[in-house]
């Protein structure tokens, strides 16, 4: 039997988690973020010890490029059937002071989390706090996923958080790949 198809078949959206969530823990409040965060965003991206351990931030980081990606952010907010990520300020629970950030975003087909603290708050928990919750937000709504997450060698407080979480330590097969040796080792290939 033929059939005839008249209509274009429905697109079908990659399914999300839907909007970012606000989450409250007990000493602090995630949150979609507001214009009204980037001096907050500027200050702690213009400090090298935080900037040094993100792969996509520029130097120096300044208060225009904190108000252009907010600006990319409430974009994809109004978008989220097409982009389904979740960009949550950290924020202290009763003044609402922005100290850092955690995303959660779809790359190349994959789930990603990625994360950052302003240094005055590093040492005091808040970091496993706020992404326990988000993550655990998350897999209420997207069970069956596998979350990735990615820490520079020189980063323990980070690696820390993730082992805390669950995450497993796997190789970076790509940077083995680069050792001209063909040698498995660390990715430094020293």
């Amino acid at each position: 039997m033929n059939a005839l198809v008249t209509a274009r078949p429905a697109t079908v959206a990659r399914p999300g988690p839907g909007p970012a969530p606000v989450i409250e823990t007990a000493r602090l409040r995630l949150r979609p973020h507001r214009l009204s965060d980037a001096a907050a965003i500027a200050d702690s991206l213009n400090d090298f010890q935080v900037a040094r351990m993100l792969s996509r931030v520029p130097a120096p980081y300044d208060q225009q490029d904190a108000f252009d990606w907010l600006n990319r952010q409430t974009a994809n907010m109004l978008t989220a059937d097409v982009m389904p990520d979740w960009t949550l300020a950290i924020t202290t629970q009763g003044d609402d002071v922005h100290i850092g950030c955690i995303g959660i975003e779809l790359r190349n087909g994959q789930w990603h989390v990625g994360y950052w603290l302003n240094r005055f708050y590093w040492g005091k928990g808040l970091m496993s706090e706020a992404v326990h919750a988000a993550i655990e937000r998350f897999f209420r709504r997207m069970p069956e996923t596998v979350l990735h997450s990615g820490v520079f060698a020189d980063n323990p407080a980070s690696l820390r958080v993730q082992e805390k979480l669950g995450h497993r330590l796997q190789p970076d097969l790509r940077a083995r790949a680069q050792c001209d040796d063909g040698a498995h080792r660390d990715p430094a290939c020293g």
